[in-house]
């Protein structure tokens, strides 16, 4: 029999079919783009972080109105019942509520800022720890229009708002949420701009695009042009809205304080001890009600009058307030707190008798000082009146939009085929650090470090966000098969076939 190809003994098995010829291994290019990195980033930290940002954003928003909100409900105690011919001296007033309110101590005295307003006399009680009582005096009658516990000046609607945007009402654990969401709102606006603007160069698209939506579009890239375009209008205002609310955080706060002092650009102090008084008082601080009338501690109340005299004669006017000496040998601290531009924030220390002793003008501060005393009167809402207000309710309001419908994309991006269904989207693709630069590798582990150590939240953060990527990742190895993940920009689809949607 010949030996031919035809040939094949009974009960062999078949020949394997040959194996396809194997090309060169394609190794992937080290690239100065930190798109995939970014892209990855961007998505988990939109996810976590977003419902952080929405609680800030609704309770912001809850907060800028509340001075109309005080007016409607503390009108009784904030105006008087008729505007008089003439008021009484602030010393009277001052002695009105003492009677009324005999067991506080005396710690400052806000006269009346507009003909129609009261003056508020704040005393400090024990038990009220950081929060005092402010009685509301009618400066023509006398008559006492209420009592309220206050909080450095704020009515018991706004410390209530205050506390429900800063912590949830649950005191220093509370605050870490108000630090998450100040902690990554700058990052996720850098690196949704960085995304955006790389995706509409790469396609080299017109700038209108850039700013608005493409009305054409479905689906997810309809959704998605939303997103970013409302993003990079509302970017410059978040930025300083994240910069600012950093600036009081537990801990990047304390870290900036820290950088003031040595920088030497806080404020300055005021020294109310009076030339040659013995034994000195340590300094005291303006507006927060530091100075009081101590339980051993003689004020003479008529003195207030004459301390007006002379802070009227210094320039000092407008709304102010009047912090009591602490003890003898004190002078009294005499401070304007008008919070709208052009600010006027000057201090003084008076002695009754001898006129102004000391004075620090805003103008005179360090410009760091200065700039972050401004940006905390622009982010409550104070500095340009309602169209302060109006603004920040804009930002609140569009910051909603734009996490909703990154939500919405992550929806709309879900896995469709039978096979690999799923309720939401696939992540990004991972190992995006591989594939950068040795020199910009290193440059990004070493800014994150420094930036880590300035903002220790966004530091702890990032290491959580790592540790759920990795469990994610795992728990998805254990299935079986490839992980389905979402195309980066400029990069090509590596999404599960039949998805449609990407």
């Amino acid at each position: 029999m010949s030996n031919t190809p035809s040939d094949v003994s009974v009960g062999a098995a078949p020949a394997a079919p040959p194996e396809p010829a194997r090309g060169p291994v394609t190794v992937p290019r080290r690239s100065w783009s930190p798109t995939p990195l970014i892209t990855r980033l961007h998505f988990y930290a939109g996810i976590l972080v977003a419902p952080f940002l929405a609680v800030a954003a609704l309770t912001g928003l809850a907060f800028v109105f509340t001075p109309q909100l005080d007016s409607l409900v503390y009108r009784d105690e904030l105006r008087v019942a008729q505007v008089g011919d003439r008021a009484n001296p602030v010393s009277a007033q001052v002695a009105a509520a003492v009677a009324a309110h005999p067991d506080g101590t005396l710690a400052a005295v806000l006269p009346a800022a507009a003909p129609d307003a009261t003056t508020r006399v704040v005393f400090t009680m024990p038990e009220l720890g950081e929060r005092q009582h402010t009685v509301y005096v009618d400066p023509y009658t006398l008559r006492i229009r209420g009592t309220l516990v206050t909080w450095f000046g704020e009515t018991p609607l706004m410390t209530w708002v205050d506390d429900l945007h800063r912590n949830l009402h649950l005191g220093a654990v509370g605050r870490v949420y108000s630090e998450v969401a100040a902690s990554w709102l700058w990052v996720l606006v850098l690196g949704g701009l960085t995304l955006w603007l790389h995706r509409q160069w790469t396609a080299r698209r017109r700038a209108r695009r850039l700013l608005l939506p493409d009305l054409t579009a479905r689906g997810v890239r309809r959704t998605r042009g939303w997103h970013a375009s409302l993003g990079v209008w509302l970017a410059v205002g978040l930025l300083f809205l994240s910069a600012t609310g950093l600036t009081w955080s537990r801990w990047a706060g304390a870290n900036f304080s820290t950088a003031l002092s040595t920088l030497r650009a806080h404020s300055p102090t005021m020294d109310t001890t009076l030339p040659d008084a013995a034994p000195p008082s340590p300094p005291s601080g303006a507006g927060h009600h530091e100075g009081a009338a101590g339980p051993g501690a003689v004020v003479d109340i008529t003195a207030i009058d004459a301390v007006l005299r002379h802070a009227g004669a210094a320039g000092i006017t407008g709304p102010i307030e009047v912090t009591v000496p602490a003890a003898a040998g004190q002078g009294w601290l005499v401070a304007e707190n008008d919070r709208s531009w052009p600010v006027r924030l000057d201090r003084i220390v008076v002695d009754p008798d001898a006129g102004v002793v000391d004075r620090s003008d805003f103008a005179d501060w360090p410009l760091l000082s200065q700039l972050s005393k401004l940006g905390v009167q622009a982010h409550m809402g104070y500095l340009f009146g309602l169209v302060n207000q109006i603004l920040l309710a804009a930002l609140a309001v569009g910051l909603l939009c734009v996490i909703v419908w990154g939500y919405r994309m992550w929806w709309q991006r879900r896995p469709l085929r039978a096979d690999r269904r799923a309720p939401v989207g696939v992540p990004p693709a991972r190992g995006g650090w591989r594939l950068l630069r040795r020199p910009l590798l290193l440059a990004g582990a070493l800014s994150t470090v420094a930036v880590g150590v300035a903002l220790p939240v966004l530091g702890v953060t990032l290491l959580g966000f790592l540790a759920v990527d990795l469990i994610v990742t795992a728990m998805r190895g254990r299935g079986g098969g490839p992980t389905p993940t979402m195309p980066i920009e400029g990069e090509p689809s590596t999404a599960s076939p039949g998805n449609g949607r990407v």
